[in-house]
C-alpha cells in the first residue's frame, strides 16, 4: 500500500520530539508500507500539507496527531478516493479508539499494513468538519485553557486543570441559546452542549465511545442543571454506563440542527480544537463521506432491522 505521512509536530504526544517524523517513517516502512512522502511541520501549515498529500498518487494518508489533526485531514480528503489512516498520537485519540485502532503505536502501524477500507459519517458546523463531537459551553472553555497551558502542564498542571474544570461547572453561567431541531426554535439554558457524530454507547466501561460511525445522524446532549448533586449523579451513571437517560440530560437524534444566540461569537470545540464561530450554528451530518482504514476484525456487525 502506498501512503503519505503527515505529521503535526505540535500534537500532544509529539511535542519536543524533533526526530518523530523520521522514526514514524521507519516504522511504516518496517511494516511493509510504501511511504511516498513525509510532510512534517506544526499546526500552522497543516491544512496545506494535507491538501498536498491528498493530491499525491497514494492509497491512504497516515496522520500523526490528535483528533483535531484528523479532523483537518478529513476536510482535505472529503470527495477524494484517498483513505484516512489515523495514528493515535494525540491526547484523547477518540476516533482511533472508535475505529478499533490500538493505542500502542507499533500495533496501530501493523493494523494499517493489513487493514480494510470503510466509510464513516462526517459532522459539519458552518463549514467546519468534526469526526467525533462539537461542544459548547464549559467543555470549550476548558479546552482553550488546556491549549494555552499545554507546554507547562505536567502532573501538577493536569490536576490544576481538573480542579479548574470542577469549579467551572459551578461558576460558569449557563448559556442561553436557541435550539431548532426541525420543529421551530426553542430557548434552553445549559452549561454544556455536545453534538456527537453518531450516538455514544452505553454499558460499563463505555464512556464517550461509539460502536457505529455510519448511522447518518447527529446526537445532541445538553445538560439541564450542573449543581452539585446532579453533577455527581451524572458522573456516577457515566462510570456505570447508564447515563444517556439521566433526568438532567436532554438527548435528541437528528440529521441537522441550528443553534442561535444573542452573542456575536460562540466558542466551539470541534474534536478538541477550539474556534470562535458567528451564530447561527448550522449543524448537519454528511453520511459516509470519508474513507478510513480500520482493522478487519473491527468492522461493526450489521444492525438487525426491527420487525414491522
Amino acid at each position: 500500500m502506498k501512503v503519505a505521512l503527515v505529521v503535526n509536530s505540535s500534537s500532544g504526544s509529539l511535542l519536543g520530539k524533533p526526530d518523530a517524523a523520521a522514526e514514524l517513517e521507519a516504522k511504516l516502512r518496517g511494516a511493509g508500507l510504501e511511504v511516498v512522502a513525509v510532510l512534517d511541520g506544526d499546526a500552522s501549515d497543516l491544512v496545506s500539507r494535507m491538501a498536498q498529500a491528498r493530491d499525491l498518487s497514494v492509497d491512504a494518508i497516515v496522520t500523526a496527531g490528535g483528533d483535531g489533526t484528523i479532523a483537518t485531514a478529513a476536510e482535505a480528503l472529503l470527495g477524494s478516493d484517498k483513505a484516512l489512516a489515523p495514528l493515535p498520537l494525540g491526547t484523547m485519540n477518540l476516533l482511533a479508539k472508535d475505529l478499533g485502532i490500538p493505542v500502542d503505536l507499533d500495533a496501530a502501524i501493523a493494523v494499517f499494513a493489513d487493514a480494510e477500507t470503510t466509510e464513516i459519517d462526517v459532522g459539519d458546523v458552518n463549514g467546519h468538519k468534526f469526526l467525533c463531537n462539537s461542544m459548547l459551553g464549559v467543555p470549550a472553555r476548558l479546552a482553550e485553557r488546556r491549549e494555552r497551558n499545554r507546554l507547562h502542564m505536567g502532573v501538577v498542571g493536569w490536576w490544576r486543570h481538573v480542579i479548574a474544570g470542577l469549579k467551572s461547572m459551578y461558576r460558569y453561567p449557563a448559556m442561553r441559546i436557541g435550539l431548532d431541531l426541525g420543529d421551530g426554535p426553542v430557548t434552553i439554558r445549559s452549561k454544556a452542549v455536545v453534538v456527537a457524530d453518531n450516538a455514544y454507547d452505553e454499558g460499563f466501561g463505555h464512556v464517550l465511545t461509539r460502536s457505529r460511525l455510519d448511522r447518518g445522524e447527529l446526537t445532541l446532549y445538553a445538560t439541564r442543571r450542573l449543581s452539585a448533586w446532579p453533577l455527581v449523579r451524572l458522573s456516577i451513571r457515566m462510570a456505570l454506563g447508564r447515563w444517556t437517560d439521566d433526568v438532567d440530560l436532554e438527548t435528541h437524534h437528528v440529521k441537522e440542527l441550528t443553534v442561535t444566540s444573542r452573542r456575536r461569537l460562540l466558542r466551539v470545540m470541534n474534536d478538541g480544537e477550539t474556534r470562535l464561530i458567528a451564530p447561527p450554528l448550522k449543524y448537519r451530518i454528511l453520511p459516509k463521506a470519508l474513507k478510513v482504514l480500520r482493522p478487519k476484525s473491527a468492522a461493526p456487525a450489521p444492525e438487525l432491522e426491527s420487525a414491522a
